[in-house]
């Protein structure tokens, strides 16, 4: 016999988890930029410094890439530096989410999913407050479309939804191996290096490029890049490639949280 549960018991829960979720990122922004002069826009900050950074070392030697303009091989810096940076940031936090909240579902029944969510959701707000409204200008200068500016947001998709499921999968693996936060230092590092961010994608070669396809940021900055700089209407291929990657890459983390999770009050 199947029991159904009273819509306004869901309606109750699902209000209690949204309420639940906007405290925890509240909280996860107010730690982070407690006593801080720029708060959310260090995240700004950061590439802006490193694309000045790798302009003075490479952008004399990686322009004719970028049609023998200094400044389309700045923007195209620019606008790797924002995903990687937002993709090191939210998955390295949502890591130990899980384990750092340990003390408060040993006293308060709470789902363990909402804290890798918060920590994401934290980071995305971040990012709609910083980097994203500049990168929704250089757009709409670029390409003179508000059509491209709304397109931004599917790529911007595919992006949080990988970083939601890596964050799931490596909060979860964090409750067993206490050591994964050094490996996934690592880790990040080689997909950091391993993307086209302050290099273009044509000098890799051909023996090495075939793995790049496994790398899920790769399509989301070729997407963000062809809607935001090449001029031209969005292309719907690259596009559809970063959303299908975010969906492979979130059912993996979901899938793998949720089978993991009744083992996670053991060791807490």
């Amino acid at each position: 016999m199947v029991t159904l549960i009273p819509k306004n018991l869901q309606n109750r829960e699902l209000s209690w988890y949204r309420e639940l979720f906007i405290v925890l990122m509240r909280r996860n922004l107010k730690r982070r930029y407690r006593g801080s002069f720029l708060g959310i826009y260090w995240s700004l900050l950061n590439p802006l410094v490193m694309t000045a950074l790798y302009t003075a070392i490479f952008g004399t030697t990686f322009a004719q890439y970028y049609n023998n303009s200094a400044l389309n091989y700045v923007l195209a810096a620019f606008t790797g530096l924002i995903v990687i940076n937002f993709f090191s940031a939210s998955t390295a936090q949502a890591l130990a989410s899980v384990v750092e909240n340990g003390g408060i579902v040993n006293k308060i029944r709470l789902p363990l999913f909402i804290f890798p969510l918060s920590t994401i959701g934290a980071n995305v707000f971040q990012l709609l407050m910083g980097a994203f409204p500049l990168l929704a200008l250089i757009t709409l200068i670029i390409s003179k479309s508000p059509i491209n500016v709304v397109a931004l947001l599917l790529p911007i998709i595919g992006l949080v939804l990988v970083c939601t499921g890596i964050g799931m999968l490596m909060s979860a693996l964090y409750v067993f191996f206490r050591d994964l936060s050094y490996f996934y230092e690592l880790l990040t590092f080689l997909l950091w290096i391993s993307s086209p961010i302050f290099y273009p994608v044509d000098i890799v070669p051909q023996a090495v490029s075939r793995f790049l396809i496994l790398n899920p940021i790769l399509p989301i900055i070729e997407s963000i890049r062809q809607i935001s700089l090449s001029g031209d209407l969005p292309d719907l291929t690259l596009i559809a490639h970063s959303l299908s990657s975010g969906l492979i890459v979130l059912v993996i983390g979901a899938f793998a949280f949720a089978n993991w999770r009744s083992q996670f009050m053991d060791l807490l």
